[in-house]
């Protein structure tokens, strides 16, 4: 029998009167490999933390039986004894830690969890500053781990290659699928099939019962009709006898109808599952572009202080498309977008271009007023669209009202790309847009791009989400800018 890792019993977890998790009971086995997923804020990060005992629930016991590495993308490094051969490999510079990159602190704090074995690993968002090559170094290290692995990920292209149960946190509570991301999509959209089907079931049931109590009160009324037209000397004769079998037929009918109509009341509901629509960006006649290649280049050069990042480079970006480039950290994907945003020598935009961009930051906005008085004001779509583009990110409810200068940093950049996509653009430069999304904000951005009209030049280390949006990928290698297809 497998050895259990950690376990989970009765918690409760609560902040500022709100439930954040509620868990029955939950534990992880010795080769158990599974990925946490759910909205951003949900819990996911609070539930590694209570496993490694950095949070304490207010309820109930977390019981760890096994000495465990804790990975935490928020956390600074510190200075440690390190792999020599990781270091290498991960390509961590020697020079201090208070200079380094993103990117660098990930691999550095990845490499000091690898340096030693540990019986579990608690992992939290560990590819969000990664290249494609340092995630799939992570990705190798991890395949062949004899461990417990519970990883937090957004990156659904890691998880599939890495585990083989599915935790998701919604609501406060978790249900556990069996299979990797691909398969835990395949299983949410047979139950959303199921679901539809039990609410067309409902629908058609209620329906029948409905229209059933509605026949039988115009019977009813048919019967009190009819009751009042006896005037012949005969039925005068039998006018009581009769009025009293009428009567009484009647409210037999009437008790039919009453008891039909409880039926209805006691249905159980079945909601109707919401449809994720790919919302259609339609260009104005003013945004419309008609310039075959609006973005391109000749033998351009690109430096940054005395690297050299692109030699002669040329390329030729096509209307009403969606370009990726990808390549190494530090290979100069985010250097030439500033490029272009810039106009700069050696690049060619058309003159009708209008272009929106998103950057790698910390987004803040200055005005005081609501998230849809802010999206109404840059965007000339129409009230409905607006409203549907930003439920898609999640802005629902109250949310609507929120001032745009309390908004969290998570939902600031969800406006700001909402904002971009509705806005007064026809090229869209982004870079590393997935980065501090959910998975599911992701796939909005997704749906987002494949209903867009405009041209759109991105940078993503998010291999699954490159091949889903792209329709031609590009990667910068040896000082230079290869088609890929």
């Amino acid at each position: 029998m497998e050895k259990v890792c950690f376990e989970l019993e009765n918690i409760e977890l609560t902040y500022l009167d709100k439930n954040v998790l509620e868990i029955e009971r939950l534990a992880v086995h010795q080769f158990d490999r599974i990925g946490v997923v759910g909205k951003n804020g949900a819990g996911k990060s609070t539930l590694l933390k209570l496993l490694a005992g950095i949070v304490q629930p207010s309820r109930g016991r977390v019981n760890c039986h096994v000495k465990f590495g804790y990975f935490d993308q928020l956390t600074s490094p510190v200075e440690s004894e390190i792999d020599h051969e990781l270091k290498g490999k991960l390509s961590i510079p020697e020079n201090g830690i208070e200079s380094f990159s993103g990117g660098e602190q990930t691999r550095l704090k990845l490499a000091q969890v690898f340096s030693d074995y540990h019986e579990g690993l608690l992992i939290d968002e560990p590819t969000t500053h990664l290249d494609t090559e340092g995630t799939q170094f992570f990705i190798d290290e991890l395949t062949y781990y004899y461990g417990a692995l519970v990883l937090v990920s957004h990156d659904r292209y890691v998880l599939d290659q890495l585990v083989t149960k599915i935790w998701e946190v919604e609501e406060g509570t978790i249900t556990e699928y069996t299979g990797n991301y691909s398969d835990y999509a395949v299983q949410k959209e047979l139950e959303t099939r199921q679901q539809q089907e039990q609410h067309e079931r409902f629908l058609k049931e209620k329906s029948r019962l409905t229209k059933a109590a509605d026949e039988k009160m115009k019977k009813a009324d048919k019967i009190t009709q009819a009751s009042g037209r006896i005037k012949d000397t005969k039925a005068m004769t039998n006018k009581m006898f009769m009025t009293k079998s009428k009567g009484t037929s009647q409210k037999s009918v009437q008790r039919a109808a009453k008891a039909l109509e409880r039926r209805v009341e006691q249905l159980e509901e079945v909601e109707a599952p919401k449809e994720e629509q790919i919302i259609r960006f339609h260009q104005s006649q003013a945004l419309q572009l008609h310039n075959k290649f609006p973005i391109m280049a000749d033998r351009l050069n690109l430096k940054a202080g005395n690297k050299t990042l692109l030699e002669e480079a040329s390329f030729q970006f096509p209307l009403g498309k969606t370009i990726a480039i990808t390549g190494k950290n530090g290979s100069g994907k985010t250097t030439l977008l500033r490029h272009i945003l810039k106009y700069g020598e050696g690049v060619t935009i058309s003159p009708k271009a209008i272009i929106g961009s998103y950057e790698q930051m910390d987004y803040q906005f200055n005005k005081d007023e609501t998230v849809l008085a802010c999206m109404k004001d840059k965007s000339d779509y129409e009230e409905n669209k607006i409203r549907s583009a930003i439920y898609s990110m999640r802005f629902k409810g109250n949310d609507l009202k929120k001032n745009v200068r309390n908004l969290s940093g998570g939902e600031a950049i969800r406006l700001v790309l909402c904002q971009l996509f509705l806005g007064r653009y026809n090229v869209l430069v982004l870079d590393e847009p997935t980065n501090f999304l959910d998975i599911y904000c992701i796939e909005a951005l997704e749906r987002f791009l494949k209903g867009y009209e405009g041209t759109v030049l991105l940078v993503s280390h998010d291999r699954t989400f490159v091949d889903r949006v792209a329709d031609h990928i590009y990667v910068v290698e040896d000082q230079k800018l290869v088609l890929k297809n």
